[in-house]
């Protein structure tokens, strides 16, 4: 995406596409400080749920079904998908594979 930025009064504003504007504003990311800034850790948290929730729910697949895929429980994945829980890097990494392996068995567009 090609981002422009325009100066109104003195600040400077990013302006982007509507639609991904829309995008951003379904996802659950902590708050946004005045001066732009938000807790960097929550953030990526917030951004890996989002993404996973978003794969899961392209390639056709239930929490419950998931999970199984990646060896974790259902209640693991689903506080890793509310983006509140702290996973360790092994479980989003088994999360990471089980979707690429459906992914691999689907092809690349994913249920008809």
């Amino acid at each position: 995406m090609a981002k422009r930025t325009v100066k109104i009064d003195g600040t400077r504003y990013v302006l982007i596409p509507e639609a991904e504007l829309a995008a951003l504003e379904g996802r659950d990311f902590p708050p946004i400080a005045e001066d732009g800034t938000c807790e960097a850790l929550s953030f990526v948290r917030a951004s890996i749920a989002q993404d996973i929730v978003r794969e899961r729910r392209r390639l056709g697949l239930a929490q419950k079904e998931l999970a199984k895929m990646a060896g974790i429980r259902q209640e693991t994945l689903s506080r890793l998908e509310s983006g509140r829980h702290r996973p360790h890097v092994r479980t989003v990494m088994r999360v990471e594979a089980a979707l690429a392996r459906r992914q691999s068995k689907l092809g690349r567009s994913g249920p008809a």
